[in-house]
């Protein structure tokens, strides 16, 4: 259901509480509004983290919001959301925070929950982040293997965007590693899956790797 269908449904619960007599309902009521609650805070976490990649000013509601979406999804049995929820603590703490100890666990959370729920999507997310944790650690060949299951998977979805990202961070590895014509061939795909997306964030990203790793 939609959120405003689970709002008209909590009202129609309330009546038949208060005027048919039934308490019973106030329970399903409950659950209807905090399905609200729980994507709504989830999905103004996102809106402030996205703002935080724009201006870099820690809002401190982003972490408020995100660990009440995970509350709330679990008591809801939801695990889908939860694991969405608690890879976005993780994500808070790794990118807002510079965090990557209280990141970690929350990805390797979210990635069982993920796998459980079958959310593919969250899945590459967590992989992927977890790739990154890896490159910081200088785990150069595990970050390697995480950033590929995550693309795989996204090339599976079709989630354009997020395979040039990935290849970016491939890209990194391979110039670390020394194999700069891989690394150079990562961010022309990337380039190219960026531009047939319109993903002109994602192009601004592959001309900042250019310039760091000095590749055409």
């Amino acid at each position: 259901m939609t959120a405003d269908e689970r709002i008209k449904q909590a009202g129609l619960l309330y009546e038949r509480a208060v005027f048919g007599g039934d308490s019973g309902a106030l329970a399903s009521a409950d659950r209807s509004l905090d399905e609200v609650e729980a994507d709504l805070a989830l999905a103004r976490g996102q809106v402030i983290h996205a703002r935080f990649l724009e201006e870099r000013v820690e809002d401190a509601r982003e972490l408020e919001l995100f660990e009440r979406a995970a509350e709330l999804y679990q008591r809801l049995g939801d695990v889908r959301g939860e694991g969405e929820a608690v890879f976005w603590v993780g994500a808070f703490h790794q990118v807002v925070r510079d965090d990557t100890d209280t990141a970690v666990p929350a990805f390797e959370r979210a990635l069982g929950l993920a796998t459980r729920a079958d959310d593919r999507l969250t899945t590459s997310y967590a992989l992927r982040h977890l790739g990154f944790a890896a490159h910081m650690a200088g785990r150069l060949d595990e970050a390697r293997t995480h950033f590929e299951k995550s693309t795989r998977l996204r090339r599976d979805l079709g989630f354009l965007p997020g395979v040039a990202a990935n290849l970016i961070g491939l890209a990194h590895l391979a110039a670390q590693q020394e194999q700069r014509a891989e690394a150079a061939a990562l961010l022309e795909e990337a380039t190219e899956l960026a531009e047939s997306a319109e993903a002109h964030g994602v192009l601004r990203w592959v001309a900042a790797a250019r310039a760091e790793l000095d590749l055409p």
